[in-house]
Formats: structure tokens, sequence, C-alpha cells
């Protein structure tokens, strides 16, 4: 591998921008030098405005032509699998945005993949890099929380499904769960410390449809765009087992009639309890029997653009042999594991063992 890691990007959509702007921050030690995307024109736009020197409109093609050391997937669900596979192949290390596929036999096989190449796999789930997680984490570990046994999570749009292909199963495959409870069932099986999932109980429903508002205050108008249809669910609950006893309840919606957007983890374990507040970690526990609450003393608010500039920089070191990734294909696998057994309960109405 070169002194400077020799970067590619596929996708240049929304989260593309951020994966640029974090490689950038690194200075000298990687040079993005090639994208691609299967939109000529908006790859064009992309690398134009970046500064990227070439652009491809075929990932296979973009890796027979550059010698890349790193890749960034930031594609559509749907192309995740063969980009990443394609990128490996190519000879390079790759990071793929989450969810790490459309399912999981998908995901298990990039990860055989990368382990036949010998390249690195990393999976972007970003929230492990928030102050927030770092700072429960390095708590957890120690011993704090004792044995976690349950764990409640939110991530609830009251009217928030992006337009394009997110409302369309065929390229995202799924909705809300997929696509936003996928962030906060990682962040909770990881401050766990990574228990195996065992089983799932799941409701989704589809009442409210692809329009919510005529107005909207936030960036969510509509979610009909072109040749995209809206076929995902509105809002999803599940319970979620896992083989050290923990279970968790989640909730993720694009479309609720409730008060606010919002989005909150909880975990409980038997010496002490904690919650993800706005700008600090609060911890509920007991001295000497005597009830007592507490916070960081730090700010721990959730910063978009930091946990990628983090994610990347140590994905970055993961890839030069520096370091182990945060974010292995491993765990990818089992979120999908996770996720597949979610949509097949709601689907049969019944409870889903996962192996």
């Amino acid at each position: 591998m070169s002194a400077k890691l020799k970067v590619g990007i596929i996708g240049t959509g929304g989260i593309a921008g951020n994966h640029i702007a974090a490689y950038k921050k690194l200075g000298d030690k990687v040079e993005v030098v090639a994208c691609c995307d299967i939109d000529g024109e908006k790859v064009k736009k992309y690398a134009e405005r970046h500064g990227i020197p070439r652009t491809y409109t075929d990932a296979e093609e973009m890796m027979a032509a550059e010698t890349l050391d790193a890749v960034s997937v930031c594609t559509w669900n749907a192309a995740h699998k063969p980009c990443t596979i394609a990128a490996l192949r190519g000879g390079a290390n790759v990071i793929c945005e989450k969810p790490m596929a459309l399912n999981a036999a998908e995901a298990a096989e990039m990860e055989a993949v990368a382990k036949e190449e010998g390249k690195l796999l990393a999976i972007g789930f970003v929230r492990r890099f928030g102050k927030d997680a770092i700072a429960i984490k390095e708590m957890s570990d120690g011993g704090l929380l004792g044995d976690v046994y349950y764990a409640k999570a939110e991530y609830l749009r009251r009217a928030g499904a992006p337009g394009g292909w997110f409302g369309d199963k065929a390229y995202a495959g799924g909705g809300p769960m997929i696509d936003l409870g996928v962030h906060v069932i990682d962040l909770v099986r990881y401050l766990a410390g990574k228990p195996n999932p065992t089983a799932a109980y799941a409701v989704m429903y589809d009442n409210i449809g692809p329009h919510r508002y005529k107005l909207s205050n936030g960036s969510y108008v509509s979610t009909s765009k072109g040749k995209f249809e809206f076929n995902v669910e509105d809002m999803a609950s599940a319970l979620i087992k896992f083989d050290s006893g923990l279970t968790l309840q989640i909730e993720a919606s694009y479309h609720l009639n409730t008060a606010s957007d919002r989005g909150s983890i909880e975990i409980f374990g038997t010496k002490a309890g904690l919650a993800i507040k706005d700008k600090r970690v609060e911890i509920y526990s007991d001295i000497n029997g005597v009830p007592v609450n507490c916070e960081t003393a730090n700010d721990t608010s959730l910063d978009f653009q930091q946990i990628f500039d983090a994610e990347i920089a140590q994905f970055v070191k993961a890839a030069a042999g520096e370091e182990p990734t945060r974010s292995p294909a491993e765990d990818g696998v089992a979120l999908m594991k996770i996720l597949d057994a979610v949509y097949e309960s709601a689907r049969i109405g019944k409870e889903v063992l996962i192996d």
C-alpha cells in the first residue's frame, strides 16, 4: 500500500458528501482520485465540485482502470453487494454504507469475498463514532451497568420519508426499520458487548402512505420521484432477543401521528441504567441504597459530520493496517440477520428465530 492512500467513491448521492468531506480533512494521508455513479451527469458534477480527477459510470470499469487502496460504497442499498464485491475483487479495502445489503445472504457473500481477497470490509455504523457512544462504551466496558438485560430505542419521524429510492423496496430493501432503525439497533448491540441475536417479533404498518403534508417545515415533502414507487412501511416496532439475556424494544417511523421527530436510546443493567439525551448521557443508579442521577460533564451532542470524520479516519487507519476496524463485516452480517427476522416476523405475524 502506498504512503498516500488512493481512494475511490462509488455512489455520489447525499452521504457521499460526508465521505469526501471526511477524506479531505485527513490532508496528505489520502487522495480521492476517482468516483463512480450510474448517472453520468451527476458523477461529473460531483467530481468537479470536489476536485476529483477521474469519473466512471461502472464500478468494475473503475476498479479495472484504477489502482485503489480504499473505496467508499455510498450507493442505494440494492447496489451495496455488487459494488462492494467489485471493489474488493479489484484490490481495495472497502467501507460500505449501512445497511450492509438487502439481506443476510448478500451480507454473508460480501464478507466471504473480503476474506477470500484478504481485504478489509468495514460497515458504515457511524453512530459508533459519536461522543455519546464513546463515553458509554468506556463506562459500560468498565462495569458501570452490570449485566445489561433490557433496552429501548426509537427513531421516529412525524413526516420524514426521504424521496426517491428510499421508499422503493426494490432499491432500499424496506422503510424506516432498515433505514433508521438499523442505526439504533446496531448502537444498542455494540454498547451491550455485541451479543448474538436469537429471535425477533415485529409489527409494521403502511397506513399513511407516501404524501404526508402539502407543506413541510423540514426537508421532507414528497416521497414519490421519477421511476421510484413508495411501497415500504410507514412505521415498525419490534422486540429483539439476544443470547446474553438482553431484550431490545425498537420503534422506527417515516410517518407517524406523534408530537415531533425524536430519537432516543435507554439501556438498563443490574447496576445502573442510562439514557442518551441531547447534550449529555444521563446515568441512573444508587449509592449505598440512595437513588442517584448524574450526567456526563462533557457535551456528547451528536454532530453529523463529526461522526463521519471519525469513522473515515478510523477506516483509513484500519485500511493501512494500523489498527482493527471498529465496524467489521461480521457485525453487518449479524445486523442483517436481525433485520431479516424483523421483516419476516411482521410478514407472518409470529416470532422468528435467528440462527
